[in-house]
């Protein structure tokens, strides 16, 4: 015999726990698809278009969109719904701003706390990208792989800064600007050594140079958007399909 106490798929702690697990896959699929280019830049996202895709109610897919929108990912457009964010050259140097000024600080906290865990983390994150770049040199590179053991790299220099609302917004500049990287597979970019690029800041890392290293972060990042300039053009850049790519950072 059940008692009061025994949750049940229908008692309101089971309904409440399903609907917030239901927004959180929602939430997850959702941000997967717009950072990876497979919802476009200006792309209208109509409801019963988004239960067909993701089997999920409107219930939880409008509050995932609400958290999106949050994010930056989604434009709220009042009456007529939801909107995938356009890619624009002006959000993007504001992006990068944004995101350096956020890497620097985790840096400067990282690298001095950083243990011999980190050490070793770095010393393997580094060893998996070094293997991506080359393969992206010869144009052997799956984007996917490269895309998980660059940010695996960057992750790992940070990780050790001791704040987790600084880990969360930089996780976020992150997906952000991968976003931007993967729209871009088209764009004519600059020819880069990113091989050379990661093997230093790697190296400044290790051996505990803040200054270095966060001058050498900077610029990586900065030539991502210089290799972005000529791509970022509005409103071509917020129309132009997007196949998933990279430009590096």
């Amino acid at each position: 015999m059940r008692t009061a106490s025994t949750p049940t798929s229908r008692s309101p702690e089971g309904r409440g726990a399903s609907e917030a697990s239901l927004v959180d896959a929602a939430y997850a699929a959702l941000r997967s698809d717009i950072i990876a280019g497979r919802r476009r830049p200006d792309e209208r996202l109509r409801m019963e278009r988004l239960r067909t895709i993701y089997g999920i109610g409107v219930t939880p897919l409008r509050e995932a969109l609400q958290r999106l929108a949050a994010d930056g990912l989604v434009v709220a457009t009042g009456s007529r719904g939801f909107s995938v964010a356009r890619l624009a050259a002006a959000d993007f140097a504001d992006l990068n701003r944004a995101r350096i000024a956020v890497e620097t600080a985790a840096l400067r906290l990282s690298i001095p706390a950083g243990d011999d865990d980190w050490e070793a983390d770095v010393v393997a994150a580094a060893y998996a990208l070094e293997k991506q770049d080359r393969l992206l040199q010869s144009g052997e590179a799956d984007l996917e792989r490269w895309e998980a053991a660059n940010a695996r790299f960057h992750h790992a220099l940070v990780k050790a800064c001791g704040t987790e609302w600084l880990l969360r917004v930089r996780q976020n500049l992150q997906d952000q600007c991968e976003r931007y990287r993967r729209a871009s597979i088209g764009a004519e970019r600059r020819a880069r050594d990113l091989m050379s690029e990661h093997r230093e800041i790697a190296r400044a890392a290790l051996a505990r140079d803040v200054a270095a290293t966060c001058a050498l972060v900077e610029a990586h990042f900065q030539r991502t958007g210089e290799g972005l300039d000529g791509f970022l053009t509005e409103p071509a850049a917020a129309t132009r399909p997007s196949r998933g790519g990279l430009a590096s950072g």
